[in-house]
């Protein structure tokens, strides 16, 4: 966090002297946060004398970088440079004795390598730098930092060909091309893999993450609070609550975080060693306050962050939108037609195509071992509910005993999961070589011909069985798109969520669909069958 710069006043003096008197409701438990007894008074860190806020660029931006992002910047700075001056030795090594750099064999002079090794990769940070793949907005998460990347790479590659067209140097564009797609690929890839490495880092040892305060009513902030810790690589980390609605929301409440009323927030977020205050949903009915506090944040290294109550609803379908100095915040409809969905379609049936001539030796194979295992058929048909209400018979590879329905009415108080299904980690219905066809998601492959015949899809929701489904509700709402051989649901946990986490990925998938998280959730699904998350 930076340092403590804001201007001070008699009332903000006296403010924060009284507020640090006040009780503070003590509900919750934490290791990282101290707990303080009622009517403790806490030592206030000394306020740095202050001439206003800082409006040096450089001054601010020192004082308003966290700490992990500046590390992963000089990391990204290396990675970015390096790749772009090994994609252009590959081109240079590659096409020096078909093709030279330039019209004469000059790839040994000093001058055609520095313009090659120092200054083309020089460049390129530059670019990357103005296209602000470097902002720590869209570092870590999210894909508008790969998208930035590729919209760099198309400025270097417009900037290259216009030098060299108002020079009239001759270049070879077979290793110019090569040069320029070579590096986009490579820093694509480090940074991939440089987000693995601050997603670990955040996972397994809580470091880059940004200490957040939470100001609201107890049921927004406890909402925000459930939706930051879902997913622990974003690195925000909630530590304390600060309530809007008073002490008694929260009398005789338990509370994931310490909850605090009736102090003054600046006070509460140095205390506790934070650097980002939430604002949630309604904090305050008092139109003015979120923008004194902005003013009040300003130059002091703390981020203010808004989170709406707008949950579940991805960024694509939000716009701002300002009409005479008021944001308005415009959701659009989610976009279940149209030539996106045309061309999901259209995947979804050559890919399955292709797949069941590809892997039919391996389909075969599993036949024969499912028959030898235990006498029966080799496949195994249900009837689910598919698109618009419509039922229709899945297909997948038997991996249970031929009486495994039978045995079912026995078993019900074995059941390990809440909701529609019926799940048993260590089912004894279940033959050995089905066990394994199972933990590796293979018994899923036969599914590709209800994706050939339209029935499902390659990522959609989770199909339901159809004998016992209750689909009024929000449940009901999953039945617009076809059910999918992947989805959300496998990606996040598969037999190890809950049936309502399970049914709100399913409803999120449908909100905010799109071709591209199609293909980042089959991406992800191979990383997820290869380890076997939540598949029994």
């Amino acid at each position: 966090m930076g340092g403590w710069v804001a201007p001070v006043t008699r009332e903000d003096v006296g403010e924060v002297t009284t507020s640090l008197q006040r009780p503070v409701v003590k509900t919750g438990r934490s290791n990282s946060v101290p707990q303080y007894d009622e009517f403790e008074i806490q030592p206030t860190p000394p306020e740095r004398p202050t001439n206003g806020v800082p409006r040096s660029a450089w001054t601010r931006a020192k004082r308003t970088v966290s700490r992990w992002h500046r590390p992963y910047t000089v990391m990204l700075l290396l990675l970015d440079f390096g790749a772009a001056a090994i994609a252009s030795v590959i081109a240079v090594s590659l096409f020096e004795q078909a093709a030279s750099g330039f019209s004469d064999p000059d790839n040994g002079e000093p001058w055609f390598q520095a313009v090659a090794y120092i200054l083309l990769p020089l460049g390129w940070l530059v670019v990357l730098w103005a296209n602000g793949t470097y902002d720590r907005r869209y570092l870590g998460l999210g894909t508008d930092e790969f998208k930035r990347v590729t919209r760099a790479s198309v400025t270097v590659a417009a900037s290259v060909s216009f030098i060299a067209f108002a020079t009239k140097t001759d270049l070879s564009r077979l290793s110019v091309g090569f040069a320029l797609v070579g590096a986009t690929v490579l820093i694509l890839f480090a940074r991939y893999v440089a987000r693995l490495v601050l997603h670990v880092s955040r996972r397994r040892f809580g470091a880059a993450a940004q200490r957040m305060v939470l100001l609201g009513t107890l049921p927004e902030t406890l909402e925000v609070y459930t939706a930051v810790t879902r997913s622990p690589a974003a690195g925000l980390v909630p530590v304390a609550i600060h309530l809007t609605d008073g002490y008694a929301a929260a009398k005789g409440l338990e509370t994931p975080v310490p909850v605090h009323a009736g102090k003054d927030v600046l006070a509460l977020v140095r205390e506790v060693g934070a650097d980002t205050i939430a604002f949630c949903g309604a904090a305050s009915a008092e139109p003015g306050e979120l923008r004194r506090l902005a003013w009040q944040l300003e130059g002091t290294g703390i981020d203010l962050v808004v989170a709406p109550q707008l949950t579940d609803i991805a960024g694509p379908r939000v716009h701002i939108r300002p009409i005479e100095g008021l944001p308005l915040l415009h959701v659009e409809e989610p976009t279940i037609s149209g030539l996106g969905w045309l061309a999901k379609n259209m995947m979804d049936r050559v890919a399955a195509g292709i797949g069941l001539i590809m892997l039919s030796p391996l389909l075969l194979a599993i036949g024969i071992a499912i028959k030898i295992s235990d006498p029966g058929p080799a496949f195994f048909r249900q009837s689910r509910v598919g698109h618009e209400g419509k039922t229709f018979r899945v297909w997948k590879f038997r991996t249970m005993y031929v009486d495994a329905e039978e045995r079912l009415a026995s078993m019900q108080d074995m059941n390990e999961t809440d909701g529609l299904l019926f799940k048993v980690k260590n089912d004894p219905r279940i033959f050995p070589a089905g066990r394994f066809l199972r933990a590796s998601s293979l018994d899923e492959l036969p599914q590709l011909i209800n994706v050939l015949f339209g029935e499902m899809s390659l990522v959609g929701p989770r199909p339901l069985p159809a004998d016992d489904g209750d689909f009024l509700g929000d449940v009901r709402r999953r039945l617009l798109v076809r059910p999918g051989i992947t989805g959300l649901w496998q990606v996040s946990g598969r037999s190890d969520l809950s049936w309502d986490e399970a049914v709100r990925l399913d409803l999120y998938y449908v909100d905010n669909w799109s071709l591209a998280y199609d293909l980042s959730i089959l991406w992800r699904t191979v990383g997820v069958v290869v380890a076997r998350k939540g598949a029994y």
